[in-house]
């Protein structure tokens, strides 16, 4: 980089600056092809805020997930509303749903408020009918938020039961910016739930709305049969009141690591990107519409080291000038921690050659002694996308090194208007 260039960077702040002058030596290497092929890399920032915090040897917060309602907050911006629910002290044990809102883009928040609609119902056989894992986001052409996660059965002592038919099922509600109303659960009908359907999850992924007001929903289901998870692509039509599915994609299988679970999909430049957990390695995949795809293969970074994120989800961030991934991994001092789920990461990836650029990568979400929980990830507004979680403790005193049960909202700040969001 000349002389000049950093003069005139250097009148710029200091943390814009430091910024530009990473993507810029980034930009002036010897110009060998190997750099040419690379994609522009998209100068961002981070910034990491408690909305709340609470502990407390009972239950911690968890599954926080955060979409934009547009125009529904001051001056024309949007208002934000985070759906959450307790974990309780049994594994995979949750509360009904619970929900934050925010019309100064998180400034201040109200909430969490219980919502009466989504609250744990009596099934047959002193069961409790719960819904977890749940994604909003906002649907266009209803103009209401839509909420999708999955229905579970409750033992009395907290344990998931998955002796019956659709004992895991597509649940989904909705919620009216209008009359700030939520609906109750509805559940998808889908085929074949005495045979590969019997049990359908399409719980902590992220879905698409197509222009025509139809989803593409990723899913991993099994048969009666248990063993591995497979993972697929439902295309369903949703009028604002009811989601009906339409049909299903490729069927995507690993024997091994309990298959593929938590797809999260994204559209990017005409292309859809899919990632998908395994016990033992994250992987990726491609698509041109959606529903059928390439083969899987291992998420890496572009040295060729193995991304190390493993056993958990990732998400993604999708800029009109850029792909990026939000992720867990090993190698960052933190294998005291469970399957390494702390810090949470972001970087840029090659949507060609599907790798992450690890100059790119940045922690977004600290590691606190305690691993993060399932987490998500959204855009907001062009300038911003936001990436939130909760510290898994159940106690009533923090950790050493600092965890609180605090819920997190990472800002992701563009320091280029990201062109797909109004």
């Amino acid at each position: 980089m000349n002389q000049q260039r950093l003069n005139r960077l250097e009148t710029l702040p200091e943390s814009l600056w430091r910024t530009c002058v990473v993507v810029a030596l980034l930009g002036s290497g010897s110009g060998s092809a190997a750099h040419a092929e690379e994609p522009a890399v998209l100068p961002y920032k981070v910034n990491a805020e408690a909305v709340f915090k609470e502990l407390t040897p009972a239950f911690c917060w968890f599954h926080p997930r955060v979409a934009a309602l547009p125009g529904y907050g001051k001056g024309g911006r949007p208002a934000v509303v985070m759906t959450i629910q307790k974990h309780l002290s049994v594994s995979d044990h949750y509360s009904g749903m619970y929900f934050l809102r925010t019309d100064d883009l998180g400034r201040t928040w109200t909430g969490p408020t219980e919502i009466p609609e989504l609250a744990w119902q009596a099934g047959q056989n002193d069961e409790t009918i719960s819904v977890c894992d749940v994604t909003p986001g906002w649907h266009v052409a209803s103009g209401k938020l839509l909420a999708i996660g999955i229905k579970l059965r409750y033992s009395q002592q907290g344990a998931q039961l998955l002796d019956k038919p659709r004992s895991h099922e597509c649940a989904y509600a909705t919620y009216d910016p209008r009359t700030r109303m939520w609906t109750r659960w509805k559940f998808l009908a889908m085929p074949e739930t005495e045979g590969k359907f019997f049990l359908v999850s399409p719980g902590c992924v992220q879905w698409l709305v197509n222009a025509d007001g139809t989803l593409l929903l990723p899913t991993y289901f099994r048969g009666p049969a248990g063993g591995d998870y497979v993972v697929t692509v439902l295309h369903c039509s949703f009028d604002g009141q009811e989601l009906k599915y339409v049909k299903h994609g490729d069927e995507l299988a690993m024997v091994g690591g309990r298959g593929f679970a938590e797809p999260s999909l994204a559209l990017f430049q005409g292309t859809y990107y899919l990632t998908l957990r395994n016990n033992a390695a994250a992987y990726v995949t491609t698509s041109s519409d959606g529903l059928h795809f390439k083969p899987v293969r291992k998420w890496t970074f572009d040295d060729g080291q193995n991304l190390g994120s493993y056993n958990t989800q990732a998400h993604w961030l999708t800029h009109s000038d850029g792909l990026f991934l939000s992720y867990t991994r090993r190698g960052a001092n933190n294998d005291h921690i469970t399957r390494n789920r702390a810090p949470i990461f972001v970087a840029q990836v090659d949507p060609e050659k599907l790798h992450v650029l690890r100059r790119t990568e940045r922690a977004l979400l600290p590691e606190r002694g305690v691993m993060l929980g399932n987490f998500g990830a959204a855009a907001i507004t062009p300038g911003e996308s936001w990436v939130t979680d909760s510290e898994y403790i159940l106690s009533g005193t923090p950790h050493p090194k600092g965890a609180d049960g605090t819920t997190w909202l990472g800002r992701v700040q563009w320091l280029q208007p990201n062109q797909l969001v109004e």
